[in-house]
């Protein structure tokens, strides 16, 4: 961001450290060469945001500096961006919160979402969608149908997300594929494998009322422990095994429900960024192992899914909250509390 400010102010949502997100007024900054601004109308709450709420970081040292949170982000064009966005005043759109480099080796192979020197949405140094403007690359703003509301156009990220898991996870038609944990992400993926062609799909984990939801999206199978799946297919395991979790035993536990040969994705971040692994089973089964990293470019498959009603976000969006309530949509989502799965914060 440009180090000039301009004196016009706006409220945000900046974390300063564990358990501490404030919302106050601050300068609006100038939009930098390139950018546009964007009214913000919607974010989600992320896991990774969860992380980021209750360790500081994702991975590695914590910030020292506040910063704005928020990725899974929907916009308003204003007037002032409307020209040049070829959007008219008021459309929501859409926020692509990463814009890779373009120049990097990575980049250059077609892997975007692994680029080391991308700007990322809602990460130190990038502020984030929990605030009333936002300034993105034109490229970054994703139009969607008139007929889907911000909160909509929000969740496609992390739909997007659960897509690019799927990707990777190469799906043979009525594969037994098993989602391990029912958060937002696993719930989203559990639709999309069904998309994708599996045979059966299950779902783990260890709180009841999300696995009722998981049923809501057609999950063949719900179970509290990953044991059940080896009961389920008679000791063989699932055909892949796609992990959401949060917890540091994902890995092993993926390595328990998978067969031999079969394939697994990991998609979650451990809480404590370490997984808990015995070397072994998982060598002696021969499993290819994949680590989910964001998003390729899905925007126009995830605008598909929900368009035609392949994927249902209304079980995923269970709490609304303003942007003032942010600290409160952090807490309730970091306890598991009142049947939450994703909470909502309409920022304008």
């Amino acid at each position: 961001m440009s180090e000039q400010r301009s004196t016009e102010q706006m409220q945000a949502a900046l974390l300063h450290g564990p358990g501490d997100v404030r919302v106050k007024e601050v300068s609006v900054p100038e939009t930098d060469p390139g950018q546009v601004r964007l009214k913000s109308r919607s974010v989600g709450i992320c896991g990774s945001d969860l992380h980021h709420f209750r360790e500081g970081s994702t991975g590695g040292h914590a910030n020292e500096d506040p910063f704005v949170l928020g990725h899974e982000l929907a916009g308003e064009v204003p007037e002032e961006s409307a020209e040049v966005l070829g959007l008219d005043p008021g459309t929501v759109v859409a926020i692509d919160p990463a814009h890779p480099c373009g120049g990097c080796e990575w980049c250059e192979r077609g892997h975007h979402n692994l680029c080391p020197n991308v700007e990322f949405k809602g990460v130190a140094e990038h502020p984030g969608g929990l605030a009333e403007y936002i300034d993105v690359y034109p490229e970054q703003v994703i139009p969607v149908p008139d007929d889907f509301d911000p909160d909509m156009a929000a969740l496609l990220e992390p739909l997007g997300v659960a897509i690019h898991a799927v990707d990777l996870a190469d799906i043979d038609l009525m594969d037994t594929v098993a989602v391990l944990g029912a958060g937002p992400i696993g719930l989203l993926i559990a639709q999309v494998v069904q998309v994708a062609g599996a045979g059966e799909c299950v779902v783990i984990d260890p709180l009841d009322y999300r696995r009722t939801v998981a049923e809501r999206c057609g999950a063949d199978r719900t179970a509290a422990q990953h044991e059940a799946i080896a009961d389920w297919t008679d000791g063989r395991g699932a055909d892949v095994v796609i992990e959401a979790t949060n917890t540091p035993d994902g890995f092993e536990h993926t390595i328990d429900s998978v067969r031999i040969g079969g394939s697994i994705v990991l998609v979650g971040i451990p809480e404590g960024n370490e997984y808990q692994l015995t070397a072994a089973p998982a060598r002696r089964k021969g499993v290819t192992i994949k680590f989910c990293r964001r998003m390729g470019d899905v925007y126009p498959r995830a605008i598909q899914l929900v368009d035609r009603e392949r994927v249902d976000l209304d079980p995923i969006m269970t709490h609304q909250f303003s942007l003032h309530e942010t600290p409160e949509a952090l807490a309730l989502q970091s306890r598991y509390d009142d049947g939450v799965v994703k909470a909502m914060v309409h920022t304008s």
